[in-house]
């Protein structure tokens, strides 16, 4: 069997007396959509500060395409090819959506001066492609600040798309989102199934049962089950700790 490309093994964090992550252990095979779930302070956001270098765990490791990228630093991790988005947003709002691609796009290069990003044709091409992917191309020169929360989103998972991720962790993309625009945000992730692997952490389930090809299931900073969306909605446990009646049989 193929070694999956993310593997998490006992993964504990202690904030003094708070256990956040307690042995939580699961994987991530190379191209699916894995989503991890689980009741609010359950530990899902330390976890993924966890798996993007963000904090050091206590013990357990992180193994990433065969590397041990347990005590590396952020930076390691993006280097690695496993970057991350965030729940707030976090894009430079006085700018426009084009320079914005174009300075993460710089940021994989050798260091230069802002004149030279706007004069590098080939960064505009990329981050115009990108903007295409994410659907903000007709936005491309509209300032960041003024784009809607959701093409705030999309925004910033081009930003995350810039770095050339093998892995991608979002942590509740569609967070403050209207029906409208976590729906059109369902649907762009879904364009990336099969060409980025995607690690999710979503509180919304009709997404996560749309979008999951296996979920993990994290309560009490132990994952108490791994499986396909339809072994998930039918675990007793899950069920009793976290979907309860939302999902129906």
């Amino acid at each position: 069997m193929t070694e999956p490309l993310l593997k998490v093994e006992g993964l504990v964090k202690r904030f003094g007396a708070l256990v956040a992550t307690d042995s939580a252990s699961f994987d991530v095979r190379d191209g699916e959509v894995h989503a991890l779930i689980g009741p609010n302070g359950a530990g899902k956001t330390t976890l993924i500060h966890q798996l993007s270098g963000a904090l050091k765990p206590d013990a357990g490791c992180v193994l990433f395409a065969g590397q041990d990228l347990t005590r590396a630093d952020m930076a390691a991790h993006v280097n690695a090819g496993l970057a991350r988005s965030y729940q707030i947003t976090s894009i430079f709002k006085k700018l426009s959506v084009l320079d914005n691609l174009r300075l993460a796009l710089q940021a994989r290069r050798a260091p230069s001066w802002f004149g030279s990003v706007q004069r590098d044709a080939a960064l505009r091409d990329e981050a115009e492609h990108l903007l295409s992917q994410v659907g903000l191309i007709a936005q491309a020169r509209a300032t960041a600040g003024a784009l809607a929360h959701g093409e705030q989103r999309q925004l910033e998972l081009a930003l995350a798309l810039a770095t050339r991720p093998r892995l991608l962790l979002l942590d509740e993309p569609m967070a403050g989102m209207g029906p409208d625009e976590g729906r059109q945000m369902v649907e762009l992730l879904l364009t990336l199934k099969g060409k980025t692997t995607l690690l999710l952490v979503e509180h919304d389930m009709d997404a996560v049962f749309r979008l999951a090809d296996r979920i993990s299931t994290l309560v009490a900073g132990r994952v108490i089950a791994t499986g396909t969306p339809d072994e998930i909605r039918e675990h007793p446990e899950v069920r009793k700790a976290y979907l309860g009646d939302e999902v129906s049989s």
